[in-house]
């Protein structure tokens, strides 16, 4: 009963904000004239560069939706909300927020695909049906998808794949959450699209999903211990084409894709535009830490980085970095997973290109242009 009241009260002081900020910005024009996003997952990495990307355009109301705020600053007011909890969002998120577009890149992992499917249906179902009931002015919702929409974790594909390859077999959540808003859809005012990127790669704390994290803690650490830099996964993953998508360009593709009427209910890729082969790349990193490069070495992340939680804690110390928990800065097994795939990953942006969007990323520099981010901002050391 106690918890019930308190949730009450934490609910009415987030709408008494709500109505106080919309009477701040009704001061500066007419709201009715404001695109109005909601932004759900703002604290991972799509999320959140997606967030300050809508911040520096200046003509957008923001709203960022996450069980945690973002580590960022602007303006743009946060609504802390558990998607899982149905009622909870019909709560904060239906309750007149009068949205335009809704970028929707939440997700939540379980450890089965087929066990995957029902929450992540479950948290687009609840936030769709509590937007749609009270934001008439609605025009676009986005998901964010990307490359295991092919199966790309289930081994090799074809490539370059294209946004009508034939499907695998299911069960693939991506699947069933298009499926799911095509149907939602039908005789609708607003349209939707879905964004197909690969290996997303930005600056977010907390966040450990996130190759750009994996490499440069690996690399600190590595160098820590006096060790060269080796590549740490397979000799056939060492060799193959893969393909990453800057966070900047991403936030680029998907205003695109929520405001040309072109890309109604399309999916597109979003990719840098470029291939790298880990073995043309690898010495560029140990170039930039300042480390010999070491042979092909293939390790199981999880087990060997398992022990270095008190090296990095003497390392935080040491060099003054921001104390962010060892268990929260990378997710080993995603290293694991991508440097073990030991096939081509390629999608095609030609659909993307056609319909005009033309942006593109070097991604080698995108890599060094995030390690000096993650370096000016004491995330990982500057030796």
């Amino acid at each position: 009963m106690l918890e019930g009241k308190l949730q009450s009260l934490r609910y009415g002081v987030w709408h008494e904000a709500c109505y106080a900020a919309d009477r701040v910005m009704s001061c500066r024009g007419s709201l009715m004239e404001r695109n109005r996003a909601l932004v759900l997952g703002a604290t991972g990495v799509v999320g959140r560069n997606l967030l300050q990307h809508l911040m520096t355009l200046g003509d957008w109301d923001v709203i960022a939706a996450s069980r945690r705020r973002p580590d960022i600053e602007g303006a743009y007011r946060h609504l802390p909300v558990d998607l899982l909890d149905k009622r909870q969002t019909r709560a904060v998120l239906g309750d007149k927020l009068d949205l335009t577009h809704v970028f929707y890149s939440a997700y939540v992992e379980r450890p089965t695909h087929a066990e995957m499917v029902a929450p992540n249906m479950a948290m687009l179902e609840n936030v769709v049906e509590a937007v749609e009931a009270t934001s008439p002015r609605l025009q676009h919702i986005n998901l964010m998808h990307g490359t295991k929409f092919y199966g790309n974790h289930l081994g090799p594909f074809p490539t370059p794949a294209r946004e009508d390859d034939a499907r695998h077999m299911p069960p693939n959540f991506y699947h069933s959450q298009q499926d799911w808003v095509v149907e939602r859809q039908k005789g609708k005012t607003w349209t939707w699209s879905s964004a197909r990127p690969h290996a997303v790669c930005g600056f977010a704390t907390g966040n450990p999903m996130n190759l750009v994290m994996v490499i440069a803690v690996y690399a600190a650490i590595s160098k820590a211990l006096g060790l060269p830099l080796r590549f740490p996964g397979t000799d056939a993953s060492y060799r193959a084409l893969y393909q990453c998508t800057d966070s900047g360009l991403l936030a680029k593709g998907l205003l695109w894709m929520a405001q040309d009427p072109k890309c109604a209910n399309q999916p597109f890729n979003i990719i840098n535009g470029d291939l790298i082969r880990w073995e043309r790349t690898w010495p560029r990193f140990a170039d930039y830490f300042g480390m010999k490069l070491g042979d092909r070495q293939h390790i199981n992340l999880v087990q060997m980085m398992k022990d270095k939680g008190p090296l990095w804690d003497h390392m935080v110390a040491e060099y003054g970095l921001q104390p962010v928990p060892y268990e929260q800065i990378v997710l080993w097994n995603y290293g694991d997973y991508v440097f073990s795939t030991g096939y081509d990953v390629i999608s095609s942006t030609m659909k993307a290109r056609t319909y005009g969007f033309t942006e593109f990323c070097d991604t080698e520099e995108m890599f060094i242009r995030y390690f000096d981010e993650l370096q000016a901002n004491r995330i990982i050391p500057k030796f």
